[in-house]
């Protein structure tokens, strides 16, 4: 069996072995990578394609453990199609002649190329991680109309304010629909993905696959005696609909109860204004934070912490005393599985793919989607219900080892591969 995967990224363990600099962003595919290298080498010949940066070395990578083909993508313009990609796929499948081919994600236009290039429905598997058409409606998130219409000058500079930002998901969202409708295999892992899949395209066949987390989160558990107390832990917050704004106004209540609660965020900060360039590159979604921010007088209360490896998010995780998915959108976000697997409390808005992901009430607690009074009663019942959140964050977890389980996840997805090449 020959299997062709088409990556977002160069995975790290091509990168090490190559020496280049390179992303943990989707390091669980290493696992999944050597796993196959070691275990299944005479049966599986894999061929992996990944996109390098405009004006990097592309072409065919001699490596002994795969065939590996790297082409130019601008990532930084998910939202623009390249037609000389097909082109190039083309080559890449002449070259290698897969009997299926694999593309991990949906949200870059590499998909929707790769899916036309190699013309195969029946041997095509495209694997769901977000989707970004129902991000682009959702996109907003409840902000007020005037930060949506707002265009700062970095916004300007840009070419990238909020209506911009969402009209590129609009884009990205067409090819992502486009690419699934063209799809005969899918693989996928909430009711919510499944049910837009059988809207899109009833014909496709659906295949139901868990994914394996990140290395690290395998290892340590949360305890309620280490952890920092009243400290809230969100994994993103840069842009609307990850829901940092809402947690901000959630707080104004929150605070009434537990005056010592502090939001630990993780990822770019989009609030720095303490130099000039500082203020010059505030776009406007920043700024309304740091409205909110002041408005609730939160200014010592909240601390953006930067982008974190896999190890410092698990520690970061492991400090907090309860973890926080705001999004006004999700199918399944692997911050979840991650805080569950660590036994972290979650509270999540019920939205997406999330109920799929996490009962509740019995492993953590969801609250409706941008309703900020009930996202604050939720933390605040994290707190006050301190045996029930222990009970919750251990059967959490205990449903995380299993969801997350590499081995049986390795299996499904060989199982998968069987099923489309007989």
């Amino acid at each position: 069996m020959k299997v062709l995967w088409l990556c977002n990224i160069m995975i790290p363990a091509i990168a090490k072995s190559l020496g280049l600099p390179y992303s943990n962003r989707e390091g669980w595919l290493t696992g999944i990578y050597e796993r196959m290298r070691q275990e299944e080498h005479e049966k599986i010949e894999l061929g992996i394609c990944f996109p390098v940066d405009k004006g990097c070395k592309s072409g065919r990578v001699h490596m002994q453990t795969a065939v590996c083909y790297a082409f130019e993508e601008d990532l930084s313009a998910p939202e623009r199609y390249a037609e000389d990609l097909e082109e190039e796929f083309r080559r890449i499948l002449a070259d290698f002649q897969p009997d299926m081919v694999h593309i991990f994600g949906t949200e870059f236009p590499h998909t929707l190329a790769m899916v036309k290039a190699f013309g195969r429905p029946e041997r095509t598997l495209v694997g769901i991680q977000g989707l970004c058409f129902a991000c682009a409606g959702e996109y907003m998130a409840d902000i007020p109309e005037y930060v949506q219409n707002r265009v700062t000058f970095r916004d300007w500079l840009k070419k990238d304010s909020i209506k911009e930002q969402q009209e590129k998901f609009m884009l990205r969202g067409e090819h992502e629909i486009e690419a699934l409708k063209m799809a005969g295999h899918i693989t996928g892992r909430t009711e919510f993905d499944r049910q837009e899949v059988k809207r899109l395209n009833d014909g496709a066949l659906y295949h139901f696959m868990n994914e394996t987390m990140r290395e690290p989160f395998y290892r340590g558990k949360w305890n309620i005696e280490e952890c920092v107390p009243y400290s809230i832990f969100l994994s993103q917050g840069d842009y609307p609909l990850k829901g940092f704004h809402y947690v901000l106004r959630a707080m104004s209540i929150v605070l009434e109860s537990c005056p010592a609660t502090r939001i630990y965020v993780a990822g770019n900060s989009i609030t720095d204004k303490k130099t000039i360039k500082d203020r010059i590159k505030l776009s406007s979604y920043g700024k309304y934070l740091l409205e909110l921010i002041k408005e609730n007088h939160l200014e010592d209360k909240v601390e953006i912490l930067g982008r974190l490896t896999a190890e410092e998010m698990k520690e970061q995780f492991l400090k907090s005393s309860v973890f926080v998915c705001p999004s006004s959108i999700e199918n399944s976000p692997n911050s979840i599985g991650e805080a569950m697997l660590l036994g972290v409390p979650v509270v999540a808005a019920k939205t997406g793919g999330i109920p799929s992901l996490i009962e509740d009430e019995s492993e953590g607690l969801l609250y409706p989607a941008g309703n900020v009074d009930k996202l604050a009663e939720a933390i605040l019942r994290v707190w006050t219900e301190q045996e029930k959140t222990l009970v919750r964050a251990e059967a959490a977890r205990n449903r995380a080892i299993i969801t997350h389980d590499a081995d049986i996840n390795y299996k499904r997805l060989l199982e998968i591969y069987r099923e489309i090449c007989v």
